[in-house]
């Protein structure tokens, strides 16, 4: 890690793997204790509605498409579901891999049933793979959704996931965000402040959540309960759906020197694009993320100059 950042290793990692840990924190944060996640977690969560159709381009149709981006961009860590690493892993082997433990569709809607995502790929499944192909896998993510009548299920298995992780010195995210038939409001920021201190008690890494939402407020003002909640926990916002590159930028060098934010999650802002402009795209997001860049700066990346 860079001399000003301190990294707190949790008492879960054996000394046995705490080298590990420590190496795959600084690679996954290039030794800045912020993370710039390149989420491709959504063709199981999206389907194809992300991947195919107006305003998206036509590379995005191909999955290859996101390695390529990981591999060409400045990225901390891709996410994704181990069975494409399985298929394209080994023509990206340079590339820092975060294994998606659970997926579901978006079929099923919450006025039908309160979602829940059960594993789909074990850490001890991830962990064999790893040692197998020798390829980067750093870390695993899985996403809880609180105030689902599924939530203790879903933390559990997180709890779990955690301990086993840390056991084998991988970097822990979880995803969390308030859904089901008892939450009124998904962004409510002292709801998603609660999340991230759930994240915190489960003994996870970094957490991602939605930015909070409230009329007449500034959200990355509102983040500052949110990233406290966290305590030793890092935040890190879900970048949502594609919007202008510009106000991105604005909104993730807010999140981080406003709100306390350490990083982002980032999908479809990088993916629907070519690779060229998500290539650029990607070291716009990192420059603020990693390199503490000036939103200027960061601008003219995007642009190309």
């Amino acid at each position: 890690m860079s001399a000003n950042v301190t990294l707190s290793v949790p008492a879960d990692v054996p000394g046995t793997a705490r080298e590990t840990y420590i190496e795959n924190y600084r690679t996954i944060t290039h030794g800045s204790g912020r993370l710039m996640l390149f989420a491709g977690d959504q063709k199981i969560e999206h389907l194809n509605d992300d991947f195919f159709g107006e305003g998206i381009h036509e590379d995005d149709a191909d999955p290859e498409h996101l390695f390529r981006i990981a591999q060409k961009g400045r990225i901390g860590v891709f996410a994704t579901q181990l069975g494409l690493v399985a298929r394209y892993g080994r023509d990206y082997s340079d590339v820092p891999y975060l294994v998606k433990l659970n997926s579901k569709t978006h079929l099923v809607k919450t006025a039908q049933k309160d979602p829940y995502s059960p594993m789909i790929s074990t850490v001890g499944q991830v962990v064999a793979f790893r040692n197998q192909t020798g390829l980067k896998v750093l870390g695993v993510g899985y996403t809880v959704y609180l105030g689902s009548e599924y939530e203790a299920e879903m933390m559990r298995e997180a709890a779990q996931i955690i301990f086993e992780a840390h056991q084998h010195g991988l970097i822990t995210v979880l995803w969390i965000y308030p859904r089901g038939a008892a939450v009124k409001d998904e962004k409510d920021p002292h709801l998603i402040a609660g999340a991230t201190g759930v994240a915190a008690c489960l003994g996870s890494d970094f957490v991602k959540v939605n930015s909070p939402k409230k009329e007449g407020a500034v959200s990355a003002e509102l983040l500052r309960e949110v990233t406290r909640a966290a305590g030793r926990t890092q935040v890190v916002c879900a970048g949502g759906s594609s919007i202008d590159e510009t106000k991105f930028l604005k909104e993730l060098y807010d999140q981080i020197h406003t709100g306390g934010a350490s990083g982002n999650a980032t999908g479809r802002n990088i993916h629907q694009k070519s690779l060229d402009e998500a290539v650029r795209m990607c070291n716009a997001i990192s420059a603020i993320t990693i390199d503490n860049a000036p939103l200027e700066d960061a601008v003219a990346l995007l642009k190309g100059n």
